[in-house]
């Protein structure tokens, strides 16, 4: 991850943008040698223009030895040929000129790849990390889904977890309007890169309020063609190594790029409402996961508008999917309310019945640390190396 160095703000934030949302900030040299001496990987360090550039040489000079898999790059206001052979003679990797945004997230991408070279691709990376995806998925439309997903990952957010909310509905997805932010990049931008690691994978992201990040989806239908099945599965495990959980909301069908999301999932939800043609597709949804292979343990069941008064009952849902309802989410016309006002519920109404249960499902989320896995740890991580299915393997008929 990489570490700029500037005492202005503004400019930080700046260089920030153009370096991924992992980026660190630091005010001082100083204060760089403290937050080094806890992070070993750290592969890129940016000096801004108000360091020195003497103390920058100096401190170029001597990290060169002690850690010569670090990069070192340097902004400069203006770049001439003394600034370039002071930068050559200490050892920087980079200078890059101050308005150059462009050019330096090139340049952090170049120091991953030269970190990556000297020391190998990271084990977790290629397993999918540390971190939890949750697939928020329903075989019928119009149920939820999306506002559910949303609501879910400000909730983790706000039990100070690292969230990234990935919209996987190619064709018509909602995220982005819903959470009323403006991309300007979406996951089609990642079908343009030929090399995808973690580092150009955080220019595509937008930041949303504090702990979350959003991965949205194409603004135009037809992008879901150019987007490759493999890709999404790629991009799914780089998320999964940077940040605490991973939510995805999905399109109401057993697409290829809704299975690979079922691929990297730790948890489904499967979200349901109190009506016959919601309940039959749900339950021929589960008959398909379980032709998948897809684990019964890694299945949630929601029910969502759970106080409709429609002659369905909680207990006849369950029954009839053979499945205990983890969270059940009350009917109420503030949600859309709250929704088409720009900002969701749980940001909006954050002590309403839905908020609290909401939450509550969150909660249960991250204390359910009993999710059985299908496969050993070892053999996932053989899995994504060779290119393969994980968990669904289904047979070729």
């Amino acid at each position: 991850m990489p570490t700029i160095v500037e005492r202005n703000p503004a400019s930080a934030e700046l260089f920030a943008s153009a370096t991924g949302s992992e980026t660190h900030v630091v005010p001082s040299l100083e204060d760089l040698k403290q937050h080094l001496a806890g992070r070993a990987n750290e592969y890129a360090v940016v000096l801004g223009p108000a360091i020195d550039l003497e103390a920058a040489a100096a401190f170029a000079d001597t990290l060169r030895v002690t850690r010569p898999a670090t990069s070192v790059i340097l902004i400069r206001r203006r770049v001439d040929t003394s600034v370039l052979a002071e930068a050559l003679r200490s050892g920087m990797r980079e200078v890059i000129e101050e308005r150059d945004l462009a050019g330096l997230g090139q340049a952090v991408r170049r120091a991953a790849d030269l970190w990556t070279a000297l020391n190998g691709t990271p084990t977790e990376t290629e397993a999918g990390g540390d971190g939890r995806l949750v697939t928020v998925f329903s075989p019928k439309g119009g149920v939820g889904k999306t506002t559910l997903a949303v609501n879910l990952a400000i909730a983790l957010a706000n039990e100070d977890r690292r969230v990234c909310l990935v919209d996987l509905d190619l064709a018509f997805g909602d995220v982005a309007i819903t959470l009323q932010i403006f991309p300007s990049r979406t996951i089609a931008d990642a079908a343009q890169l030929q090399d995808l690691d973690v580092a150009t994978l955080e220019t595509l992201l937008t930041p949303n309020h504090d702990n979350m990040f959003a991965l949205v989806a194409p603004v135009q239908p037809d992008a879901k063609e150019t987007i490759p099945a493999k890709l999404v599965g790629r991009v799914l495990r780089l998320l999964k190594s940077r940040f605490d959980y991973v939510v995805v909301d999905t399109a109401p069908a057993f697409d290829e790029h809704v299975l690979q999301a079922f691929d990297e999932s730790d948890i489904l939800l499967l979200v349901t409402t109190l009506d016959i043609p919601t309940l039959k597709n749900l339950k021929m949804a589960t008959e398909t996961l379980d032709l998948l292979n897809f684990p019964a343990s890694k299945r949630r069941l929601i029910l969502n508008r759970a106080d409709d008064k429609v002659g369905l009952t909680a207990e006849k849902v369950e029954g009839t999917l053979n499945m205990t309802i983890l969270g059940s989410i009350p009917t109420s016309p503030q949600v859309p309310t709250a929704t088409n006002a720009g900002e969701p519920i749980m940001r909006s109404l954050p002590r309403h019945a839905v908020s609290q249960a909401i939450t509550a499902l969150a909660r249960s989320l991250l204390s359910d640390q009993d999710v059985a896995e299908e496969e050993p740890k070892e053999d996932k991580r053989h899995a994504a190396a060779s290119g393969r299915r994980g968990l669904l393997r289904r047979n070729g008929r």
